[in-house]
């Protein structure tokens, strides 16, 4: 499981639908290789559109409607629930229920949870209005304090995150499954990447979809979400049965919860790899839980089709994975990655300052770097490392360590949250890290003197996606007070970036030879 279009969560070998009785009786019904190819295409589409379609922006929506202080928790909710849908499929799902059923239920339910968010999200912002509404008839209308109190008596904000963990405790299971269903119907896994690549052009789609309706900070997103996932659920029971792949197997404890993986740990080239791919997942938080908001604060209308330019450079790159992993190995290939993240977050924190398009943009553009590099050549380094009898648990443990334990920490971190209520996480170097505390009134502000929007043609709109607009009427002093401050926030997650690059580089000295 993931946060990243791109990162597909392990599977075990299977075996191949011709050695499958199960499955081979199944083929004839679903139609020729063709049509199941077809059908695994449009069921990774959207699968990715259903995600991409509101997570990307999700906290330029919430941040654009007065949610600023449920941020952190709604985008904790996807590694929370990344740490849960290992364990509900090997108990269930593997040994009990076939995989295209299983899927399609929960997508369905998903849906439905989904569509209950736009009236939720509605109710929380009318509260967070009026909230700010008689703050500032009793003079006492502070960002801070304005936050504090969102946090403590917005139940509706409250309600609006478990909702979100809800959907996402649905979906996250998914990604396992769509990956089970796929590999099972295919002759040879070689004809995975060219089925797993409509997930990455399904989340593109889902944010260029955003941005020629304008809705990249509206709460539309939900609505787009909820139809693409009920679609997908219905897709679902179309495509070939798939048995569950553990159907009469003994229940294996020590798979389940990977304790021959972590005995993997004990190989210290391997717990280095493993403690600085957690680590480095904190500063990633930053990443995907900020830039949709940033983007929009500096003038980009439509962030859901700006950040689709990340998905586009991670297709590149990933072409080009095999071609640097044979030249240049494993651990320049990692530090490389490391490299671009700090570059990416000094890009953004120096780009704040006069709204810089061409670093920002840039900034962007890194992601495929940032994520190839590290999460794909980990990838491999792992099932290099495992033993063939254990890489689908090892796969397992860099997931869980990553998008479970790491991004975890980092959205805590990112939003200044605690851990248990009493240990506090609000990370900071100095002034570097501290929360942008003028956005409240920088939003308000920015939206007044956006105004109503005039109707725009298709290639205005699409122009828009990726330039870069602020009107000339917004109140210079709480524009260079937000970006000085959004320059400190960014310049925290490049100094984490760096710490972990310097330790990484002095300490893996890894001699593995990589192979094609």
């Amino acid at each position: 499981m993931t946060n990243d279009p791109n990162e597909s969560a392990p599977v075990p070998s299977l075996p191949d639908a011709a050695a499958n009785p199960d499955v081979a009786g199944t083929l004839g019904a679903a139609g020729s290789g063709t049509t199941i190819v077809f059908l695994l295409s449009a069921m990774m589409f959207l699968q990715f559109f259903a995600w991409g379609a509101w997570f990307a922006t999700l906290s330029a929506a919430m941040d654009t409607h007065l949610l600023g202080a449920f941020i952190g928790g709604a985008y904790e909710a996807a590694p929370i629930a990344a740490i849960f849908a290992p364990l509900f499929l090997g108990l269930i799902a593997d040994r009990f229920f076939a995989s295209e059923k299983v899927m399609g239920v929960l997508m369905l339910v998903g849906g439905v949870i989904m569509l209950s968010l736009p009236g939720i999200a509605d109710q929380a912002s009318t509260f967070a209005t009026e909230s700010a509404e008689s703050m500032k008839a009793a003079g006492t209308y502070e960002a801070a304090a304005f936050l504090e109190m969102q946090a403590n008596q917005n139940t509706a904000g409250k309600t609006l995150v478990w909702m979100i963990l809800a959907y996402l405790l649905c979906y996250m299971p998914t990604l396992g499954l769509g990956n089970t269903i796929a590999f099972t119907h295919i002759p040879h896994q070689d004809q995975f990447p060219k089925i797993r690549v409509w997930g990455t052009i399904g989340w593109i789609v889902a944010g260029l979809t955003l941005g020629i309706f304008g809705w990249s900070a509206s709460y539309n997103i939900f609505w787009l979400g909820a139809g693409s996932s009920l679609a997908l659920g219905l897709l679902c029971f179309a495509l070939p049965h798939t048995p569950p792949p553990l159907k009469g197997q003994p229940m294996d404890v020590r798979s389940l919860f990977m304790v021959d993986a972590f005995k993997l740990l004990a190989n210290w080239n391997f717990f280095v790899f493993a403690v600085c791919s957690t680590l480095i997942c904190i500063p990633l938080a930053y990443y995907y839980g900020m830039t949709a908001t940033y983007l929009n604060q500096t003038g980009f209308a439509e962030s859901g089709a700006t950040m689709t330019i990340g998905q586009m450079s991670e297709i590149f790159f990933m072409l080009l994975i095999p071609f640097f992993f044979r030249r240049l190995g494993v651990k320049m290939m990692i530090l490389i990655g490391m490299a671009c993240w700090f570059v990416r977050y000094l890009l953004f924190a120096f780009g704040a300052a006069d709204q810089t398009t061409w670093m920002l943009l840039l900034a962007v553009a890194l992601h495929g770097i940032c994520y190839d590099f590290f999460f794909v050549t980990g990838f491999m380094y792992t099932d290099q490392k495992a033993p063939k009898a254990i890489r689908g648990q090892a796969q397992g443990l860099l997931v869980f360590l990553t998008q479970g334990v790491g991004m975890f920490f980092g959205y805590r971190i990112m939003a200044g949250g605690s851990l248990f209520g009493s240990i506090p996480l609000n990370l900071t170097f100095g002034d570097y890290g501290k929360q942008v505390t003028a956005a409240p009134q920088y939003v308000e502000a920015l939206g007044e003197a956006r105004g109503s929007a005039p109707s725009a043609s298709f290639l205005e709109t699409f122009t828009k996606m990726f330039s870069r607009d602020l009107p000339a009427s917004l109140d210079q002093g709480i524009l260079n007070e937000t970006m000085a401050q959004w320059r400190d926030f960014w310049i925290s997650p490049a100094i984490m970036a760096a710490i972990i690059f310097v330790i990484f580089a002095l300490t893996f000295w890894d001699r593995t030879k990589t192979t094609d």
